[in-house]
């Protein structure tokens, strides 16, 4: 599983760190951060998501008001 993070469009509401620790407050920045996320393209961010962490990232990704974060399974197919 992968997550797509679009830093330039999160808000700063930090609903994902609630629901997902490998999201976290940066408040220099009014935005949040994916920790050890590659920069695939300016301000999109993504990461694989371990196994055991699927359901946070996904709660994650749902709780977004911006619809920031998406989600996408093995096989590329958008989950969230």
């Amino acid at each position: 599983m992968k997550i797509r993070y679009d830093r330039d469009t999160c808000i700063g509401m930090f609903q994902c760190v609630d629901e997902w620790d490998t999201f976290e407050k940066n408040l220099d920045a009014g935005k949040a951060d994916l920790a050890g996320a590659e920069e695939v393209e300016e301000d999109i961010f993504e990461l694989e998501v371990p196994e055991d962490e699927e359901f946070e990232a996904e709660f994650a990704a749902r709780v977004c008001p911006v619809d920031a974060i998406e989600l996408y399974d093995d096989d590329g197919e958008q989950v969230v």
